[in-house]
C-alpha cells in the first residue's frame, strides 16, 4: 500500500471519474481537471453538459484542450511513483508466469489483487482505490487472475458468486433469481472447500495407484529374476544328466536346453511387455497425480470446480492384479527326453527327484491353521501348527466358515496365484489327510474329497493305504511309509503335486486342473482308532537347507 506520503503527493493527480491518475488531463471552464477521455464519456451518457464536481452548467459543451502544464506534472509524478514501487521489495516487476498490473504504463508491476466488477488487475499502487474510496470498497477483490471476463456471467455482465448443484454450473445472483431459484445453490467457496477435499480423496487413490503399479512392476522384475535362475539350474541339472550319455543323445540335450531357453525369452518378452503397459500407466497416473496436485493447491475457486468434472476421478487403468509372470518348471521334458535309456540313466533318474524336490523347495510358505474352520473334535495347538483329534467335541459358536460334518480344518493364508510349498510331519500316524481346498467348500455337510467338491488330496487308510482323491480313488503303491509329505501348488499351471521329503520321491500329482478361487492347505488328523492319537504337525522350513 502507498505511504501518506505518496497518498498526498498523489491526490492532485487524480481524474474525480475513473479515480486513476490523470490520462490525458484537461481542464473545463470551472477550473476542474478530468481525463479528456473520462469527462468526454460523462458528456456523452447525459442530457446536460455539467462538471461532475460542482454541477455547473454549459449552455454550449465545451471544447477540450490537453493541459500541458498538469500532463507534465502528472508525466513527472508516474515516474518517481514507478522508481518506488520497482525498488520497493513488495512492488516488483511481472515476471513471466505472473499477472501484470493493467493501469502500469512502462514497466508493468506484479498484480496484487484483480477486481471482478472492473474485470481489471491492479498492482499495490493503483489498488489504492479500491482501498480508500467507498464506493470501490464494495467491490469483489480475488487473488490475481488471467482472463477476467470469463469469471463474468456472460448472460448479466455480473460476477460468478454461486454454483448451482442441480446444474454443476457456476451462475451470478441474477441467474439464481431468474433459473436456479428451486435448485441446490451454494456459494462459490463453499463448493470449492467440498470439492477440494474431493480432490485430496482422488489424488491419495492415484498416488495409491501408482505404489501398487510399482509394486507390481517390482514383483514381475522379481519374477522374471527367479525364472531366470530356475532356467540357469534347470541347464545345468539336463547338462549332468547328458553329459553321462553316449553321442546319441546329445542331440536331446541340445534340444532341451533350446527349450528352457526359449520359456525364460518367453517369459521376459512377456514382462517386457508388461512393464512396458505398466509404466505407461505409471506415466499417465503420475501426470495426472501433478495435475491433480496443482489443482488442489489453486485457490481460484473457478478454476477448480471447472476442472473437477475431468479430473475428479482416477483414469481408467488396467486391473493388474491377477497378472504375474512365471516360467515352467521344465524336469518333465528331461524326464520324457530320459525315458527310452533306462538302462544308461537309472543312475541318473534316481537324482533328479531330489533335484526337482529342491527346485520346489524354494516357495515353501509359512502355513498356520485357522481355529475358525476347525471341526469341534480338533484341537490347535497355541502357535497354529499342530492339529490333533481331541476324542471329544467342544462347545465352539456356531462359526460360518467352520467344518461340522467333516475332521478338517484349513490354514490361515489362501493363495490365488503364483505357486506355495509346505511340508507336514505324518510320522507315527495310521490315518490322515492332505491338499489344499477352494475357498466355497462345503463346511455344513460331509462330502467326498475331490477336484469337483473342491478338494486336491492324497489320504492314508489303516495305516498302510494311500490313495489320491480323484473323482474314483486312485490307489498310490509306495515303496517306504512317508515320515513327511511336501505339498506343492502352481496356481496357474493348474497342478498340486506331492512328495515323500525324506525319500525325495514323488508320490502323485493332480495335473491340468482349473482354479477360479482361492486355494487354501488343507488338514484332516483323522479319528483316534488304533495308534492315530498322534498331531499333524506342520514343519518348519528352512531356505538355506
Amino acid at each position: 500500500m502507498a505511504t501518506s506520503s505518496s497518498l498526498l503527493s498523489e491526490e492532485p493527480f487524480l481524474c474525480s471519474i475513473c479515480l486513476d491518475v490523470f490520462t490525458e488531463p484537461v481542464s473545463i471552464p470551472c477550473g476542474h481537471n478530468f481525463c479528456k477521455a473520462c469527462i468526454s464519456g460523462y458528456w456523452d451518457t447525459s442530457d446536460l453538459c455539467q462538471c461532475p464536481m460542482c454541477k455547473k452548467t454549459f449552455d454550449k459543451r465545451p471544447d477540450l484542450f490537453v493541459n500541458t502544464f498538469i500532463s507534465e506534472m502528472v508525466a513527472q509524478f508516474r515516474q518517481t511513483v514507478e522508481v518506488k514501487a520497482t525498488s520497493s521489495p513488495e512492488q516488483c516487476p511481472a515476471q513471466p508466469l505472473d499477472i501484470p498490473c493493467d493501469f502500469c504504463t512502462g514497466t508493468k508491476l506484479k498484480a496484487l489483487k484483480s477486481c471482478l466488477v472492473c474485470q481489471t488487475s491492479y498492482c499495490e499502487t493503483h489498488l489504492e482505490p479500491h482501498q480508500r474510496v467507498a464506493a470501490l470498497k464494495r467491490h469483489k477483490l480475488i487473488n490475481p487472475v488471467e482472463n477476467l471476463e470469463d469469471r463474468m456471467c456472460k448472460k448479466h455482465d455480473r460476477p460468478l458468486e454461486l454454483f448451482c448443484r442441480s446444474d454443476q454450473t457456476c451462475v451470478c445472483v441474477l441467474c439464481l433469481k431468474a433459473d436456479h431459484m428451486t435448485h441446490d445453490t451454494v456459494p462459490l467457496e463453499e463448493e470449492y472447500g467440498e470439492n477440494r477435499a474431493k480432490l485430496g480423496k482422488t489424488e491419495a487413490e492415484v498416488q495409491q495407484m501408482i505404489q501398487e503399479r510399482l509394486q507390481k512392476v517390482q514383483e514381475i522384475k522379481d519374477s522374471v529374476d527367479l525364472s531366470k535362475k530356475d532356467a540357469e539350474r534347470e541347464i545345468s541339472d539336463s547338462v549332468q544328466v547328458f553329459t553321462a550319455l553316449v553321442r546319441s543323445i546329445e542331440r536331446s540335450q541340445v534340444e532341451l536346453i533350446e527349450v528352457i531357453e526359449e520359456k525364460q525369452k518367453a517369459a521376459e518378452r512377456q514382462a517386457e511387455g508388461l512393464i512396458k503397459e505398466l509404466e505407461q500407466e505409471i506415466t499417465e497416473l503420475k501426470r495426472r497425480s501433478t495435475e491433480l496436485e496443482q489443482l488442489s493447491l489453486s485457490e481460484d475457486h473457478l478454476h477448480l470446480l471447472q476442472s473437477f468434472p475431468s479430473l475428479g476421478t482416477p483414469p481408467p487403468t488396467k486391473d493388474w492384479s491377477e497378472i504375474s509372470v512365471h516360467s515352467d518348471l521344465c524336469m518333465e521334458t528331461v524326464r520324457r527326453a530320459v525315458s527310452q535309456l533306462e538302462e544308461t540313466l537309472n543312475k541318473e533318474m534316481e537324482k533328479l527327484p531330489e533335484v526337482k524336490l529342491k527346485r520346489i523347495q524354494q516357495y515353501a510358505v509359512d502355513v498356520t491353521l485357522d481355529p475358525d474352520t476347525a471341526h469341534p473334535y480338533l484341537i490347535l495347538s497355541e502357535d497354529g501348527k499342530r492339529v490333533r483329534h481331541g476324542g471329544t467335541r467342544l462347545n465352539l459358536p456356531y462359526n460360518p466358515k467352520r467344518f461340522d460334518r467333516a475332521l478338517n480344518v484349513l490354514g490361515n493364508e489362501g493363495f490365488s496365484s503364483g505357486r506355495f510349498y509346505y511340508e507336514v510331519n505324518v510320522q507315527m500316524k495310521t490315518m490322515w489327510t492332505l491338499g489344499v481346498a477352494r475357498e466355497s467348500i462345503n463346511r455344513k455337510r460331509k462330502v467326498s474329497k475331490s477336484p469337483l467338491n473342491g478338494c486336491w488330496a492324497v489320504v492314508l487308510r489303516d495305516g498302510s493305504k494311500y490313495s489320491a482323491c480323484t473323482y474314483s480313488r486312485v490307489c498310490l503303491y509306495l515303496r517306504e511309509k512317508p515320515q513327511k509329505v511336501g505339498v506343492f501348488v502352481d496356481y496357474e499351471e493348474g497342478q498340486v503335486s506331492f512328495y515323500d521329503v525324506e525319500a525325495s520321491s514323488h508320490i502323485y500329482s493332480f495335473t491340468g486342473c482349473t482354479f477360479t478361487e482361492k486355494l487354501y492347505p488343507f488338514f484332516g488328523p483323522g479319528n483316534v482308532k488304533g495308534e492315530n492319537s498322534a498331531p499333524l504337525i506342520i514343519s518348519p522350513f528352512n531356505h538355506t537347507d
